[in-house]
Protein backbone atom coordinates (compact mmCIF):
# COMPACT_ATOMS: atom_id res chain seq x y z
CA UNK A 1 0.00 0.00 0.00
CA UNK A 2 1.31 3.30 -1.01
CA UNK A 3 2.06 5.91 2.42
CA UNK A 4 -0.75 8.26 0.08
CA UNK A 5 -3.23 5.51 -0.10
CA UNK A 6 -2.79 4.31 3.48
CA UNK A 7 -2.99 7.65 4.48
CA UNK A 8 -6.05 8.62 2.48
CA UNK A 9 -7.42 5.48 4.34
CA UNK A 10 -7.00 6.10 7.93
CA UNK A 11 -7.93 10.17 7.54
CA UNK A 12 -10.02 10.76 4.03
CA UNK A 13 -11.23 14.19 2.63
CA UNK A 14 -14.71 13.74 4.74
CA UNK A 15 -12.10 13.99 8.82
CA UNK A 16 -14.30 15.72 11.04
CA UNK A 17 -16.26 18.00 9.78
CA UNK A 18 -18.13 18.91 12.84
CA UNK A 19 -18.99 16.10 16.25
CA UNK A 20 -17.77 15.64 19.53
CA UNK A 21 -14.27 14.29 19.15
CA UNK A 22 -14.60 11.09 20.05
CA UNK A 23 -17.90 11.50 22.25
CA UNK A 24 -19.99 8.08 22.07
CA UNK A 25 -18.28 7.57 18.54
CA UNK A 26 -18.24 3.29 18.13
CA UNK A 27 -20.89 1.11 19.25
CA UNK A 28 -19.53 -0.58 21.30
CA UNK A 29 -17.43 2.37 23.62
CA UNK A 30 -21.06 4.37 23.22
CA UNK A 31 -22.36 1.03 26.05
CA UNK A 32 -19.02 1.73 27.97
CA UNK A 33 -18.55 5.55 28.74
CA UNK A 34 -16.11 4.90 31.89
CA UNK A 35 -13.57 4.06 29.41
CA UNK A 36 -14.69 6.28 26.56
CA UNK A 37 -11.58 8.66 25.54
CA UNK A 38 -12.91 12.15 24.55
CA UNK A 39 -10.33 14.02 23.73
CA UNK A 40 -6.47 14.52 23.69
CA UNK A 41 -4.58 17.42 23.63
CA UNK A 42 -0.50 18.36 23.88
CA UNK A 43 1.01 21.45 23.99
CA UNK A 44 3.80 23.47 25.03
CA UNK A 45 3.08 24.79 28.54
CA UNK A 46 2.78 28.39 28.17
CA UNK A 47 3.82 29.58 32.00
CA UNK A 48 6.98 27.04 31.85
CA UNK A 49 8.08 26.34 28.46
CA UNK A 50 10.82 24.21 29.08
CA UNK A 51 7.70 21.31 29.56
CA UNK A 52 4.67 19.93 27.39
CA UNK A 53 1.58 19.49 29.13
CA UNK A 54 -0.84 16.44 27.99
CA UNK A 55 -4.27 16.35 28.07
CA UNK A 56 -6.54 13.60 27.98
CA UNK A 57 -9.90 13.20 28.98
CA UNK A 58 -12.80 10.37 29.18
CA UNK A 59 -17.07 9.57 30.23
CA UNK A 60 -18.75 12.30 28.05
CA UNK A 61 -21.96 14.33 28.89
CA UNK A 62 -21.47 14.68 31.99
CA UNK A 63 -24.68 16.39 33.41
CA UNK A 64 -23.19 17.81 37.11
CA UNK A 65 -26.78 17.16 38.50
CA UNK A 66 -25.92 12.87 37.99
CA UNK A 67 -26.10 11.28 41.37
CA UNK A 68 -25.99 9.82 43.44
CA UNK A 69 -22.97 7.58 42.12
CA UNK A 70 -21.76 10.55 40.07
CA UNK A 71 -18.98 9.58 37.52
CA UNK A 72 -15.67 7.27 39.08
CA UNK A 73 -13.55 6.19 37.10
CA UNK A 74 -13.29 2.64 36.27
CA UNK A 75 -11.66 0.34 38.84
CA UNK A 76 -8.39 -1.40 37.36
CA UNK A 77 -8.95 -0.19 33.79
CA UNK A 78 -5.68 1.33 32.24
CA UNK A 79 -6.06 4.68 31.03
CA UNK A 80 -2.99 5.46 28.98
CA UNK A 81 -1.25 8.53 27.42
CA UNK A 82 1.03 7.35 24.46
CA UNK A 83 4.26 8.96 23.08
CA UNK A 84 5.80 7.88 19.78
CA UNK A 85 9.10 9.53 19.55
CA UNK A 86 10.31 7.92 16.25
CA UNK A 87 7.58 7.32 14.13
CA UNK A 88 6.62 3.91 14.23
CA UNK A 89 3.02 3.75 15.67
CA UNK A 90 4.69 2.02 18.67
CA UNK A 91 4.86 3.87 22.02
CA UNK A 92 8.78 4.62 23.27
CA UNK A 93 6.64 6.01 26.29
CA UNK A 94 3.02 5.52 28.56
CA UNK A 95 1.93 7.18 30.77
CA UNK A 96 -0.68 5.01 32.82
CA UNK A 97 -3.02 5.25 35.23
CA UNK A 98 -4.82 2.55 37.42
CA UNK A 99 -7.63 3.90 39.76
CA UNK A 100 -9.38 1.79 42.91
CA UNK A 101 -12.24 2.84 44.60
CA UNK A 102 -12.63 3.27 48.02
CA UNK A 103 -16.38 3.24 49.14
CA UNK A 104 -17.60 4.24 52.45
CA UNK A 105 -21.67 4.40 52.23
CA UNK A 106 -22.06 0.61 52.87
CA UNK A 107 -25.74 0.02 53.87
CA UNK A 108 -25.33 3.24 55.86
CA UNK A 109 -26.65 6.53 53.47
CA UNK A 110 -27.18 6.36 49.52
CA UNK A 111 -25.03 10.28 50.06
CA UNK A 112 -21.68 10.66 47.42
CA UNK A 113 -20.38 13.20 50.77
CA UNK A 114 -22.91 13.71 54.20
CA UNK A 115 -21.58 17.19 54.32
CA UNK A 116 -20.11 19.79 53.18
CA UNK A 117 -16.16 18.82 51.78
CA UNK A 118 -13.48 21.52 51.91
CA UNK A 119 -10.69 19.32 52.08
CA UNK A 120 -9.94 15.57 50.01
CA UNK A 121 -9.15 14.22 53.88
CA UNK A 122 -12.89 15.50 55.02
CA UNK A 123 -14.64 11.83 56.78
CA UNK A 124 -17.98 13.64 55.23
CA UNK A 125 -16.15 12.64 51.62
CA UNK A 126 -17.68 8.59 51.59
CA UNK A 127 -16.66 8.16 48.06
CA UNK A 128 -12.69 8.38 47.03
CA UNK A 129 -10.83 7.23 44.19
CA UNK A 130 -7.07 6.77 44.09
CA UNK A 131 -4.80 5.54 41.57
CA UNK A 132 -0.86 4.51 40.70
CA UNK A 133 1.11 6.36 38.15
CA UNK A 134 3.30 4.60 35.82
CA UNK A 135 5.81 5.66 33.63
CA UNK A 136 6.23 2.26 31.05
CA UNK A 137 9.26 2.95 28.83
CA UNK A 138 9.61 0.45 26.24
CA UNK A 139 12.39 -2.11 26.66
CA UNK A 140 12.62 -0.96 30.38
CA UNK A 141 10.80 -1.95 33.63
CA UNK A 142 7.40 0.73 34.06
CA UNK A 143 8.68 3.13 36.95
CA UNK A 144 6.01 4.23 39.47
CA UNK A 145 5.86 8.04 40.03
CA UNK A 146 2.77 8.22 42.08
CA UNK A 147 2.13 5.32 44.24
CA UNK A 148 -1.47 6.76 45.75
CA UNK A 149 -2.70 9.53 44.22
CA UNK A 150 -5.89 10.96 45.18
CA UNK A 151 -8.33 11.94 42.51
CA UNK A 152 -10.25 14.68 42.84
CA UNK A 153 -13.84 13.86 43.05
CA UNK A 154 -17.04 14.18 40.93
CA UNK A 155 -18.40 17.90 41.97
CA UNK A 156 -21.42 17.26 44.06
CA UNK A 157 -22.76 20.73 43.93
CA UNK A 158 -22.30 23.95 45.34
CA UNK A 159 -23.64 22.92 48.81
CA UNK A 160 -21.64 19.94 49.13
CA UNK A 161 -18.11 21.58 47.44
CA UNK A 162 -17.84 25.32 48.02
CA UNK A 163 -14.40 25.56 46.89
CA UNK A 164 -14.00 22.95 44.12
CA UNK A 165 -10.46 24.46 42.67
CA UNK A 166 -9.11 23.44 46.37
CA UNK A 167 -10.11 20.35 46.01
CA UNK A 168 -8.48 20.26 42.64
CA UNK A 169 -5.24 21.95 43.89
CA UNK A 170 -5.09 19.29 46.87
CA UNK A 171 -4.95 16.14 44.21
CA UNK A 172 -2.19 17.74 42.07
CA UNK A 173 1.26 15.76 42.88
CA UNK A 174 4.44 17.01 42.06
CA UNK A 175 6.29 14.63 40.16
CA UNK A 176 10.13 13.47 40.67
CA UNK A 177 12.22 14.50 38.46
CA UNK A 178 10.08 17.13 37.59
CA UNK A 179 6.36 17.70 36.54
CA UNK A 180 2.94 17.76 37.72
CA UNK A 181 -0.11 15.31 37.24
CA UNK A 182 -3.91 15.74 38.61
CA UNK A 183 -6.59 13.37 38.07
CA UNK A 184 -9.82 15.41 38.62
CA UNK A 185 -13.15 16.40 37.19
CA UNK A 186 -13.38 19.59 34.33
CA UNK A 187 -15.62 21.46 32.29
CA UNK A 188 -15.53 19.76 28.77
CA UNK A 189 -12.73 21.58 27.14
CA UNK A 190 -14.42 20.79 23.50
CA UNK A 191 -16.77 23.22 21.54
CA UNK A 192 -18.66 23.20 18.68
CA UNK A 193 -22.56 23.06 17.68
CA UNK A 194 -23.45 19.00 17.33
CA UNK A 195 -26.25 19.53 14.94
CA UNK A 196 -23.87 18.52 12.28
CA UNK A 197 -26.07 15.42 12.17
CA UNK A 198 -29.15 17.25 11.34
CA UNK A 199 -28.08 16.77 7.33
CA UNK A 200 -24.86 18.87 7.91
CA UNK A 201 -26.70 22.23 10.29
CA UNK A 202 -29.77 21.97 9.28
CA UNK A 203 -29.21 21.92 5.23
CA UNK A 204 -29.38 25.65 5.19
CA UNK A 205 -26.46 26.27 7.81
CA UNK A 206 -29.77 27.77 9.82
CA UNK A 207 -28.69 25.22 12.86
CA UNK A 208 -25.25 26.88 14.22
CA UNK A 209 -24.14 28.90 17.16
CA UNK A 210 -25.08 26.79 20.14
CA UNK A 211 -22.54 25.32 22.01
CA UNK A 212 -23.42 21.59 22.27
CA UNK A 213 -21.19 20.46 25.14
CA UNK A 214 -22.16 23.47 27.40
CA UNK A 215 -22.52 22.86 30.78
CA UNK A 216 -21.54 19.06 30.55
CA UNK A 217 -18.57 17.68 32.46
CA UNK A 218 -15.72 15.10 31.29
CA UNK A 219 -13.13 12.82 33.68
CA UNK A 220 -9.40 14.93 33.07
CA UNK A 221 -5.81 13.29 33.18
CA UNK A 222 -3.48 15.86 33.15
CA UNK A 223 0.54 15.40 33.05
CA UNK A 224 3.02 18.16 32.58
CA UNK A 225 6.25 16.86 32.68
CA UNK A 226 9.98 17.90 31.15
CA UNK A 227 10.37 18.17 27.41
CA UNK A 228 13.66 16.13 27.86
CA UNK A 229 11.43 13.02 28.92
CA UNK A 230 9.10 12.94 25.62
CA UNK A 231 12.00 13.59 23.22
CA UNK A 232 13.60 10.30 21.69
CA UNK A 233 17.01 10.03 23.50
CA UNK A 234 16.40 12.68 26.07
CA UNK A 235 16.73 15.48 23.64
CA UNK A 236 14.45 18.20 22.74
CA UNK A 237 16.95 20.22 20.19
CA UNK A 238 17.79 17.00 18.44
CA UNK A 239 14.35 15.46 18.24
CA UNK A 240 11.61 18.06 18.74
CA UNK A 241 8.85 16.13 17.61
CA UNK A 242 6.23 13.43 19.59
CA UNK A 243 2.89 11.86 18.64
CA UNK A 244 0.33 11.29 21.19
CA UNK A 245 -2.46 9.25 21.35
CA UNK A 246 -4.57 8.10 24.31
CA UNK A 247 -6.05 4.49 25.19
CA UNK A 248 -8.28 2.45 26.93
CA UNK A 249 -7.30 -1.30 28.49
CA UNK A 250 -9.91 -2.94 30.36
CA UNK A 251 -10.16 -6.63 31.36
CA UNK A 252 -13.46 -8.69 30.61
CA UNK A 253 -16.16 -8.64 33.66
CA UNK A 254 -17.09 -11.72 35.18
CA UNK A 255 -20.73 -11.15 36.35
CA UNK A 256 -22.64 -12.80 39.37
CA UNK A 257 -25.38 -11.13 40.81
CA UNK A 258 -24.72 -7.84 42.55
CA UNK A 259 -20.95 -8.18 41.63
CA UNK A 260 -19.05 -7.33 38.38
CA UNK A 261 -15.24 -9.11 38.81
CA UNK A 262 -12.39 -8.06 36.07
CA UNK A 263 -10.93 -11.24 34.81
CA UNK A 264 -8.22 -12.23 32.20
CA UNK A 265 -6.12 -10.12 29.79
CA UNK A 266 -6.15 -6.32 29.38
CA UNK A 267 -7.51 -5.69 25.53
CA UNK A 268 -7.85 -2.08 24.58
CA UNK A 269 -11.09 -0.85 23.82
CA UNK A 270 -11.16 2.80 23.52
CA UNK A 271 -8.43 5.20 21.57
CA UNK A 272 -7.14 8.89 20.63
CA UNK A 273 -5.24 10.81 18.63
CA UNK A 274 -6.52 13.55 16.13
CA UNK A 275 -9.73 14.82 17.53
CA UNK A 276 -12.30 14.39 15.04
CA UNK A 277 -11.38 10.67 12.70
CA UNK A 278 -12.92 8.01 14.34
CA UNK A 279 -16.61 9.81 14.78
CA UNK A 280 -17.04 11.06 10.96
CA UNK A 281 -14.36 9.57 9.09
CA UNK A 282 -15.07 5.76 9.90
CA UNK A 283 -18.16 4.05 8.83
CA UNK A 284 -20.17 2.77 11.70
CA UNK A 285 -19.01 -1.01 10.72
CA UNK A 286 -15.38 -0.19 11.14
CA UNK A 287 -15.35 1.96 14.15
CA UNK A 288 -15.47 -0.53 17.12
CA UNK A 289 -12.56 -2.19 15.13
CA UNK A 290 -10.09 0.94 14.95
CA UNK A 291 -10.91 1.58 18.18
CA UNK A 292 -9.28 -1.96 18.89
CA UNK A 293 -5.74 -0.72 16.90
CA UNK A 294 -2.68 0.14 17.86
CA UNK A 295 -1.30 3.12 15.36
CA UNK A 296 1.04 1.15 13.76
CA UNK A 297 -1.76 -1.24 11.89
CA UNK A 298 -3.12 1.64 10.42
CA UNK A 299 -1.80 1.30 6.94
CA UNK A 300 -2.79 -2.38 6.63
CA UNK A 301 -6.26 -1.43 6.75
CA UNK A 302 -7.90 -2.38 3.04
CA UNK A 303 -11.20 -2.14 4.20
CA UNK A 304 -10.67 1.55 5.68
CA UNK A 305 -8.58 2.75 2.52
CA UNK A 306 -11.79 0.78 0.16
CA UNK A 307 -13.95 3.10 2.25
CA UNK A 308 -12.60 6.54 2.52
CA UNK A 309 -10.90 6.93 -0.85
CA UNK A 310 -14.85 7.79 -1.70
CA UNK A 311 -15.40 9.64 1.73
CA UNK A 312 -18.90 11.00 2.64
CA UNK A 313 -18.89 14.48 3.67
CA UNK A 314 -17.43 15.94 1.09
CA UNK A 315 -19.75 14.79 -1.36
CA UNK A 316 -22.69 15.58 1.58
CA UNK A 317 -21.61 19.01 1.59
CA UNK A 318 -21.74 19.24 -2.04
CA UNK A 319 -25.17 18.03 -2.57
CA UNK A 320 -26.68 20.06 0.23
CA UNK A 321 -24.21 23.28 -0.38
CA UNK A 322 -22.94 23.11 -3.75
CA UNK A 323 -19.26 23.47 -2.79
CA UNK A 324 -17.17 21.61 -4.89
CA UNK A 325 -15.72 17.94 -3.22
CA UNK A 326 -11.55 18.12 -3.36
CA UNK A 327 -10.06 15.70 -5.68
CA UNK A 328 -9.20 12.37 -3.79
CA UNK A 329 -6.93 10.84 -3.10
CA UNK A 330 -6.25 13.33 -0.72
CA UNK A 331 -2.33 14.08 0.07
CA UNK A 332 -2.60 16.77 2.17
CA UNK A 333 -4.36 14.95 4.76
CA UNK A 334 -1.72 12.37 4.46
CA UNK A 335 0.91 15.08 6.04
CA UNK A 336 -1.75 16.62 8.04
CA UNK A 337 -2.88 13.50 10.18
CA UNK A 338 -0.98 10.53 9.36
CA UNK A 339 2.56 11.64 8.57
CA UNK A 340 3.05 14.70 9.91
CA UNK A 341 4.02 17.64 7.61
CA UNK A 342 7.59 17.72 6.22
CA UNK A 343 9.59 18.10 3.60
CA UNK A 344 11.17 14.49 3.90
CA UNK A 345 7.12 12.92 3.20
CA UNK A 346 7.43 14.48 0.04
CA UNK A 347 3.90 15.89 0.82
CA UNK A 348 2.22 18.81 -0.94
CA UNK A 349 3.37 21.00 1.76
CA UNK A 350 6.88 21.02 1.62
CA UNK A 351 7.53 22.37 4.83
CA UNK A 352 8.87 21.43 8.12
CA UNK A 353 6.24 21.40 11.11
CA UNK A 354 5.32 18.50 13.00
CA UNK A 355 6.58 14.36 11.60
CA UNK A 356 8.87 12.51 13.66
CA UNK A 357 11.02 12.45 10.45
CA UNK A 358 12.11 15.71 11.18
CA UNK A 359 14.26 14.20 14.70
CA UNK A 360 17.66 13.82 13.44
CA UNK A 361 18.44 10.32 15.53
CA UNK A 362 15.37 8.30 14.53
CA UNK A 363 15.61 5.57 11.53
CA UNK A 364 14.01 6.91 8.96
CA UNK A 365 13.44 3.67 7.56
CA UNK A 366 11.40 2.45 10.63
CA UNK A 367 8.90 5.32 10.20
CA UNK A 368 4.85 3.95 9.33
CA UNK A 369 2.37 6.06 8.58
CA UNK A 370 -0.46 6.60 11.77
CA UNK A 371 -2.40 8.35 13.40
CA UNK A 372 -1.61 10.61 16.31
CA UNK A 373 -1.55 13.70 17.28
CA UNK A 374 1.79 15.15 16.08
CA UNK A 375 3.65 17.90 18.53
CA UNK A 376 6.48 19.63 17.57
CA UNK A 377 8.22 20.79 20.59
CA UNK A 378 10.13 23.66 19.94
CA UNK A 379 7.98 25.94 17.69
CA UNK A 380 7.45 29.04 20.32
CA UNK A 381 4.71 29.31 22.19
CA UNK A 382 2.24 31.50 20.89
CA UNK A 383 1.67 34.98 22.71
CA UNK A 384 -1.86 35.68 21.44
CA UNK A 385 -2.92 31.99 20.11
CA UNK A 386 -5.34 32.10 17.44
CA UNK A 387 -8.01 30.19 17.12
CA UNK A 388 -7.66 29.09 13.84
CA UNK A 389 -3.82 28.14 14.52
CA UNK A 390 -2.09 27.18 11.15
CA UNK A 391 -4.70 28.28 9.31
CA UNK A 392 -4.12 31.98 10.20
CA UNK A 393 -0.17 31.47 10.54
CA UNK A 394 -0.72 30.45 14.10
CA UNK A 395 2.09 27.02 13.85
CA UNK A 396 2.02 26.37 17.57
CA UNK A 397 -1.61 24.99 17.12
CA UNK A 398 -3.92 22.26 15.98
CA UNK A 399 -2.37 20.41 13.76
CA UNK A 400 0.47 20.79 15.05
CA UNK A 401 -0.21 19.41 18.86
CA UNK A 402 -3.48 20.79 19.90
CA UNK A 403 -4.34 23.85 22.56
CA UNK A 404 -7.32 24.18 24.22
CA UNK A 405 -8.61 27.32 22.58
CA UNK A 406 -8.01 25.25 18.90
CA UNK A 407 -11.08 25.48 16.91
CA UNK A 408 -10.24 22.33 15.77
CA UNK A 409 -13.72 21.93 14.39
CA UNK A 410 -13.54 25.21 11.93
CA UNK A 411 -10.37 24.30 11.38
CA UNK A 412 -11.08 20.62 9.84
CA UNK A 413 -14.16 22.06 8.19
CA UNK A 414 -11.62 24.68 6.56
CA UNK A 415 -8.76 22.25 5.63
CA UNK A 416 -11.80 19.10 4.58
CA UNK A 417 -12.44 21.38 1.75
CA UNK A 418 -8.93 22.62 0.65
CA UNK A 419 -7.48 25.48 2.38
CA UNK A 420 -4.45 26.31 3.17
CA UNK A 421 -2.44 28.50 5.81
CA UNK A 422 -3.34 32.28 4.22
CA UNK A 423 -6.40 30.69 1.79
CA UNK A 424 -9.41 30.42 3.63
CA UNK A 425 -12.52 28.78 1.95
CA UNK A 426 -14.81 32.06 2.06
CA UNK A 427 -18.33 30.39 2.39
CA UNK A 428 -17.12 28.44 5.49
CA UNK A 429 -15.84 31.30 6.84
CA UNK A 430 -18.06 31.06 9.54
CA UNK A 431 -18.02 27.69 10.40
CA UNK A 432 -20.20 26.25 13.40
CA UNK A 433 -20.61 30.00 14.98
CA UNK A 434 -18.95 28.35 18.10
CA UNK A 435 -15.89 29.74 19.00
CA UNK A 436 -14.96 28.95 22.55
CA UNK A 437 -15.98 27.62 25.31
CA UNK A 438 -18.35 30.23 28.04
CA UNK A 439 -15.93 28.90 30.68
CA UNK A 440 -12.66 30.15 30.51
CA UNK A 441 -9.69 27.54 30.70
CA UNK A 442 -6.93 28.60 33.57
CA UNK A 443 -3.94 30.28 33.04
CA UNK A 444 -1.37 27.67 34.96
CA UNK A 445 -2.06 23.93 35.22
CA UNK A 446 -3.95 22.07 34.39
CA UNK A 447 -5.70 24.75 32.51
CA UNK A 448 -9.24 23.08 32.34
CA UNK A 449 -12.02 25.01 33.36
CA UNK A 450 -13.38 23.96 36.60
CA UNK A 451 -16.40 21.55 36.49
CA UNK A 452 -19.93 22.48 35.65
CA UNK A 453 -22.07 22.47 38.92
CA UNK A 454 -25.09 23.47 37.54
CA UNK A 455 -27.80 21.35 35.47
CA UNK A 456 -27.85 21.91 32.00
CA UNK A 457 -31.33 21.85 31.28
CA UNK A 458 -31.77 25.19 33.05
CA UNK A 459 -35.14 27.44 33.10
CA UNK A 460 -35.58 29.78 30.64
Amino acid sequence: MSLALASSAILGSGAGVSSASSHREAPLIAADPQVDNTDVYAFTSPDNQDTVTLVANWLPFQEPNGGPNFYPWADGAHYDINIDSQGTGKPDLTYRWTFHTEDQRGTNTFLYNNGVVNNLTDPTLLFRQYYTLQEIRQGCDPVTLVEHGTAAPSDTGRASMPNYGQLRQQATVQLPGGGQTVATQAADPFFLDLRVFDLLYGGNLSEVGQNTLAGYNVNSLSIQVPKSRLAYKGDPNRNPVIGVWSSTEKQTLKLSPGKATPSGKYVQVSRLGNPLVNEVVLPAGLKDAFNSLPPSEDHNQPAVVNKVLNPEVPQLIQAIYGLPAPATPRTDLQEIFLTGIAKATGGPFQVDLNSQLMNQDINPKKFVPAEELRLNMSTPVTANPDRLSVLNGDFQGFPNGRRLTDDVVDIALQVMEGATPGNLIPALAAGDKVNTTDKPFGTTFPYVALPYDKAVNQPN
